[in-house]
């Protein structure tokens, strides 16, 4: 389901078209996925643990990072 959900933006296929011998699952069940973990709070959790993770393998170089502070923050 997780890689359905990544699969469908890199490609920009739609949901429905997602190919059911690629094994995610259905295009509009992991777009319903999507849906509920976007509700619950799911992906800015999921961020935190990776940069969380990433910070301890001392695996994140912000030499090139840059930052925006043009968001209105809303």
């Amino acid at each position: 389901m997780f890689q359905g959900i990544l699969f469908v933006p890199h490609t920009g296929i739609a949901w429905e078209h997602l190919p059911q011998e690629l094994g995610f699952g259905s295009g509009m069940t992991c777009w319903r996925r999507l849906a509920e973990w976007t509700e619950a709070g799911v992906w800015p959790r999921l961020h935190e643990v990776l940069l969380a993770k990433l910070r301890g393998a001392d695996a994140l170089d912000f030499s090139r990072a840059a930052v925006d502070g043009s968001t209105s923050g809303r």
